[in-house]
């Protein structure tokens, strides 16, 4: 396995990523990667590419703009719009590769990456599609919120907005905070489960611009679900405290293009360990039965 360091551009932004090419294999088909809500690829993306680059698949692993190593003005700033057009302008790059397939090109995704990669999915002739504990309800996300956090989060958010209009800097809120806290995510596994994910002296920043607090809520992937024409693979966390399992699972049980597998497992559990071991176990079987390698 070879690692390199690629970039493109996407809005007129350069976006970092990571190129890994298997050992053996003539132009293999090119899985392209990216995390969740204000995640970086350096937070456990590279254990899986490692994976399925040991299983002769190449993948492109990439940071969105304003975050991680991609270049981007003001610094996490969450736009849906934005990252979506980030994984379009990766597809693009990826199909430009001259050392793998760029017919068979696979997207797969986490957590709030896990719902762009339905949406992208069902606008792009793509080869197949992985949604990783995917965000698929922002209505379902901000009922297990308590109240008054919802409350704060919603002030920090006008007051961004009104930020933004007056071209002054970000209002940022957390991503991560203990339960009460003001912050997107309070769940009791949220701060131990997704701030581990930082490799130890990694400089990363648990802030987004809060303007994206008003948009969660009005997001719903799971229609993309239902829609899903590429052979989809969705990996849902029966005990997900941050995007609950239900619209998720009713989603992809509608649709016979998908493939369902369930994990007794919460929201962070699967980036690590045993949990780890089945969900990747089980992304490259998938991989193995719709995307063969030549």
């Amino acid at each position: 396995m070879k690692r390199s360091d690629v970039e493109f551009t996407s809005g007129g932004v350069t976006c970092r990523a990571w190129l890994y090419e298997p050992d053996a294999g003539a132009r293999p088909p090119i899985i392209v990667m990216a995390h969740g809500l204000g995640g970086v690829r350096h937070m456990r993306l590279g254990a899986f590419a490692e994976r399925f680059a040991d299983a002769g698949y190449a993948c492109l692993v990439f940071d969105y703009r304003h975050f991680g190593d991609s270049d981007g003005e003001p610094r996490g700033l969450l736009s849906v719009r934005r990252q979506r057009a980030d994984w379009s302008a990766a597809i693009a790059f990826a199909r430009s590769l001259p050392q793998v397939d760029g017919s068979r090109v696979v997207l797969w995704g986490t957590s709030f990456g896990g719902g762009h990669v339905l949406a992208v999915g069902a606008g792009q002739h793509v080869a197949a599609v992985i949604s990783q504990c995917p965000f698929t309800s922002g209505l379902a996300s901000l009922r297990v919120m308590e109240p008054l956090v919802v409350a704060r989060v919603t002030a920090l958010a006008v007051a961004d907005v009104i930020s933004a209009v007056a071209r002054r800097g970000p209002v940022r809120v957390a991503l991560a905070g203990d339960p009460g806290t003001t912050a997107l995510m309070t769940a009791p596994d949220v701060t131990e489960g997704y701030l581990a994910l930082v490799p130890d002296g990694h400089d990363f920043t648990n802030a987004v611009a809060a303007r994206i607090g008003l948009v969660i809520p009005l997001l719903s992937p799971a229609r993309a679900l239902r829609k899903a024409h590429a052979p989809t693979l969705v990996c849902v966390c029966d005990r997900d405290s941050v995007a609950p399992a239900g619209p998720t699972i009713k989603a992809a049980e509608s649709n016979p293009k998908v493939t369902l597998k369930r994990y007794d497992e919460g929201h962070f559990d699967i980036y690590v360990g045993d949990a780890f071991e089945a969900v990747i176990a089980d992304q490259v079987d998938f991989l193995d039965q719709v995307v063969p390698l030549d």
